[in-house]
């Protein structure tokens, strides 16, 4: 069989044709592959450029005030900031007395802080409050009504309680706010129920559902969150005596599903609790154990935000053996980012910490990784920028945003 001279061109056209199509292809993908590397590049090297940034201004902040960005602690009255002490605390926590009797007379008060540290050269603190809902409910007289976390589970869909919170945040940022000591992730069963009563979402599945719920929509208008009580409590109260908690294989996976699960949401901090578990670390309360802070919260279940102490000056602690000089040692050993107080000094064991740093390099490094974390959450908030400037990237003080 004989083919036509013009059909053989015509095939080894469409031959040529096609050949060059898929060389251009290949230079087009391969061109494009290169191009995507290289932005690749570009955005790893701003990353590594803005991380810098961040190292140098740690190393920058005196040891003394660097070492009290790892605190928070209570303040004086809810009228004009006073300071108790020149350096002031990586944050701050409202009790009943600090929460002024109007919203104006509130936004003042936290105006007056911010304030402050712009006039005296401070990197303004984080302003935290329980306002969980129900009984623990520190803005009752100024916010709109805050059901607790049990009614909001038993009465309100996803939805409508999207929509709470939603709410509860934009009120908070207005009044100068940045972060919600909440929600309470622990499951609610005999052994807690007595202490955590209507401030526990209920069963696993609620927990999960509705804790997923409260953390998005605060941390989406503004407003950090902070689970808690890491791993747990029993039916002790911490503030006078110390939890010491017995789970079966059952009741310990009962537990850790809910902040396995939750911490994937990417909440701001985790609070850890006081109690000690029978089994695992047992001679440690969570909050001093590095089992449970690093090996458990950290690195197994994957948390890279802050994690907290519960106050340290709770009964749990000082009645058993671990005075605040003790604890606070303990828990940055441990893992812990911010130190809770709720004394309204911290001279004495910030004191502390600069003779362990002085003494132990390895120390002072671990103090450096959470100093990171709480400066990491303000740039988050706002009070920290980084800004490139003559070409080079700076992490300033945000003093026109901070409130």
């Amino acid at each position: 069989m004989k083919f036509k001279p013009s059909l053989i061109l015509l095939c080894s056209l469409v031959l040529f044709t096609a050949c060059n199509n898929e060389k251009k292809i290949n230079e087009h993908e391969q061109r494009t592959h290169e191009l995507g590397l290289e932005i690749q590049d570009c955005i790893n090297d701003v990353a590594r450029q803005k991380s810098q940034a961040i190292d140098d201004f740690i190393k920058a902040i005196p040891l003394e005030e660097r070492i009290a960005q790892l605190f928070v602690v209570n303040i004086v009255g809810c009228d004009t900031f006073i300071p108790v002490e020149e350096n002031i605390a990586g944050g701050f926590l409202y009790f009943s007395y600090n929460i002024a009797d109007t919203k104006s007379q509130m936004i003042s008060f936290n105006k007056s802080i911010f304030e402050y540290c712009k006039a005296n050269k401070k990197i303004p603190p984080f302003l935290t409050v329980d306002q969980e809902g129900g009984y623990v409910n520190r803005l009752r007289t100024l916010n709109t009504p805050l059901p607790s976390a049990e009614k909001v589970a038993n009465e309100l869909t996803e939805q409508e309680a999207t929509t709470l919170y939603k709410n509860q945040a934009e009120q908070m940022r207005a009044l100068g706010f940045t972060m919600n000591l909440a929600p309470v992730t622990e499951v609610c069963t005999p052994d807690n129920e007595q202490f955590l009563m209507e401030r526990s979402f209920g069963s696993q599945q609620k927990v999960i559902a509705y804790g997923a719920v409260c953390i998005n929509a605060y941390e989406s208008n503004g407003i950090g969150t902070v689970i808690k009580h890491f791993p747990g409590n029993t039916n002790t109260d911490p503030h006078t005596g110390l939890p010491e908690i017995d789970w079966t294989q059952q009741e310990l996976e009962l537990q850790m599903k809910p902040f396995r699960e939750l911490v994937k949401q990417n909440p701001s901090a985790v609070l850890m609790s006081h109690a000690r578990v029978k089994g695992y670390d047992e001679k440690n309360p969570a909050c001093l154990s590095k089992y449970w802070v690093t090996d458990v919260l950290r690195n197994d279940f994957g948390f890279n935000g802050i994690i907290f102490s519960d106050d340290i000056f709770m009964g749990a602690l000082a009645d058993n053996g671990y005075p605040p000089e003790k604890a606070v040692v303990m828990a940055i050993e441990a893992g812990i980012d911010c130190i809770m107080i709720s004394e309204k000094r911290i001279g004495q064991s910030v004191q502390v910490l600069i003779e362990k740093a002085a003494a132990d390099s390895d120390f002072e490094n671990r103090l450096n990784e959470s100093v990171r974390r709480i400066l990491e959450y303000k740039i988050k908030c706002g009070f920290l920028k980084l800004e490139l400037i003559n070409g080079k990237y700076e992490l300033c003080v945000n003093y026109q945003e901070s409130f």
